[in-house]
């Protein structure tokens, strides 16, 4: 069986269908609908490879569709613009005829400037935090049924958040502030390719960043009477990095109104550079009982 990191890489390497037209397919692990990382980490793929000799600095998304894993995922790039320090390309993620998810993203000529950066909070290290296994060991007894099937999940992203208590019960016991921390990385290497650690980071942005907008509510993404999705999704990045190395995501959610949660996110490395930052719109919806 392969590793869920070697899956990921096969899930990211696009068939290549026509010019500017590539083919994705989901992993089939009983999923109901497809995971929004992938189609953002999919679509940030075929975009770039329509792109030569600069790399991608934004990119603004909109989920439009649930995704079918089912079926392939059919990417159609339009090449907007190509410029001497920026390329533009838009990016429409198609199924069943229909489109899932639009994407625009700018790529940009490495060039030298003005540089400065927020501090990273200060955290405990990962090597300090518990594993996703020793959580299962020490608390797998303890905690809801769906909550120890999502820590015993093989994941081709590692997680180790800081505070425990969102991910350790169905509704949180009490609110608390908005933010939380959670050191990420890709759980086995990966080659020495920019923009393949660029797409896998794309994937990894759209993790636990939603989960932030019910802290302060009592609640937490394992409550089964909540109706979550991405709508919208924003990643800069600013410095290089390793997506097979400790990342630290520090998210908040300045506001949620009318069922939707708004979300930041801070992407530093282990020696506290602020190599990405995400922004994300989700919808929050208390079912009906």
């Amino acid at each position: 069986m392969a590793l869920p990191i070697e899956t990921l890489m096969e899930t990211l390497d696009l068939e290549p269908l026509e010019e500017n037209l590539f083919r994705g397919r989901s992993p089939q692990v009983g999923w109901q609908r497809v995971f929004g990382g992938q189609v953002i980490g999919q679509a940030l793929v075929a975009a770039a490879r329509t792109v030569e000799d600069r790399s991608v600095h934004s990119l603004h998304g909109y989920f439009m569709r649930p995704g079918d894993p089912s079926v392939p995922i059919v990417y159609q790039v339009d090449r907007h613009r190509d410029g001497g320090s920026f390329t533009t390309r838009q990016v429409v993620a198609i199924q069943h005829g229909q489109p899932i998810f639009t994407m625009a993203a700018s790529f940009h000529v490495t060039e030298d400037g003005f540089d400065h950066q927020f501090e990273m909070p200060q955290v405990p290290a990962p090597e300090d935090l518990p594993s996703e296994e020793e959580l299962v060991a020490q608390f797998g007894d303890a905690i809801p049924d769906n909550i120890r099937k999502y820590w015993e999940r093989k994941r081709p992203i590692e997680l180790r958040p800081v505070k425990l208590r969102n991910y350790l019960a169905s509704e949180a016991e009490e609110a608390d502030d908005p933010v939380q921390q959670v050191w990420i990385r890709a759980t086995g290497s990966l080659p020495d390719d920019r923009a393949l650690h660029q797409c896998v980071l794309a994937y990894a942005s759209d993790m636990t960043l939603l989960d932030t907008s019910l802290i302060p509510h009592g609640h937490s993404v394992f409550d089964r009477d909540l109706q979550l999705a991405s709508l919208d999704h924003a990643l800069w990045i600013h410095r290089d990095f390793r997506a097979d190395e400790w990342l630290l995501y520090s998210q908040d959610s300045p506001s949620a109104s009318s069922a939707l949660g708004f979300n930041r996110g801070s992407i530093f490395s282990r020696d506290g550079k602020l190599v990405a930052s995400v922004a994300q719109e989700g919808l929050i919806r208390q079912r009906t009982r």
